[in-house]
């Protein structure tokens, strides 16, 4: 195998590692991962190495490659107006250690009844 191919084949399995540690931190287990990481390499390597599939294949790769970047809660709460300590906790990924982002608990609701209206 040529030096360049095995260069560019690492270069690949370093780019995939980015996504990848994205979906552990998101909680996706190990299998998962592992599926993930091997299916979008293997797109990386078909791009590189044959330049006639890759007019489909680079759409399918920017999807897959874009995706775990693309946090669903977190942008609804934008668009919605939330600040971010509204949004529910994440559950915690592999290894026991806490989730990034908010973990402050929610506050309290304020009464603003008028005293004379409130129940006794």
């Amino acid at each position: 195998m040529p030096t360049t191919t095995i260069a560019l084949a690492g270069l690949i399995a370093l780019l995939v590692l980015l996504p990848t540690r994205r979906l552990y931190l998101a909680g996706l287990g190990r299998n998962g991962l592992l599926a993930y990481y091997v299916v979008v390499w293997l797109l990386g390597v078909a791009v590189a190495a044959y330049p006639a599939p890759a007019r489909f294949l680079v759409p399918f790769l920017l999807i897959a490659y874009l995706a775990p970047f693309v946090t669903l809660r977190e942008g609804l709460g934008r668009l919605l107006g939330r600040p971010p300590g509204d949004l529910p906790p994440r559950r915690s990924p592999p290894g026991g250690r806490p989730p990034r982002g908010p973990t402050e608990p929610r506050r309290p609701v304020k009464n603003v009844t008028p005293p004379d209206q409130r129940e006794p």
